[in-house]
């Protein structure tokens, strides 16, 4: 798969439908940065008149994720990959449309280089920050990608 955010939303519709219609989409993907957006709506609010935090913590993952599966492409080699833990902190209502930037590409590179050299699964963990429209950080999720070589 090519990556980029028309490919990777067509992904969401198909792999991935709570995220999809939960209107969560890719805005732009490199090698180094990912940044996703929901906007948000009746559809995935909670009683508290905000984004109900399942729906940010499916956007904040997807940054981290498709760094992964654009690095593990880019190595061509078969590597698995596994969320092993998480953590959130919400500091904010995360009211309108809220966008998601994790900058840690290079991260995972490093390690996936790492376990193509050494063999052994690797961790990484990778950060997305969730900013509001005016610029305020709403949100902070961590995601723990274990990655491994497939025999």
């Amino acid at each position: 798969m090519e990556f980029t955010p028309a490919k990777l939303n067509i992904f969401l519709f198909l792999k991935l439908p709570a995220a999809f219609w939960s209107g969560v989409r890719v805005k732009s993907i490199s090698e180094g940065q990912c940044i996703v957006t929901v906007k948000h709506r009746w559809f995935n609010q909670n009683p508290f008149k905000s984004m109900y935090f399942a729906v940010q913590a499916m956007a904040a993952e997807l940054t981290t994720g498709a760094l992964v599966m654009m690095q593990i492409k880019k190595s061509e080699k078969k590597i698995s990959m596994l969320v092993a833990n998480n953590n959130g902190n919400f500091s904010k209502k995360a009211t309108g449309r809220i966008t998601f930037i994790c900058n840690d590409g290079h991260l995972i590179e490093d390690a996936i280089k790492k376990t193509i050299a050494t063999g052994e699964g690797q961790t990484v963990w990778m950060k997305s920050i969730g900013v509001n429209e005016k610029g305020e950080q709403v949100s902070e999720m961590n995601f723990e990608w274990s990655i491994k070589l497939k025999s």
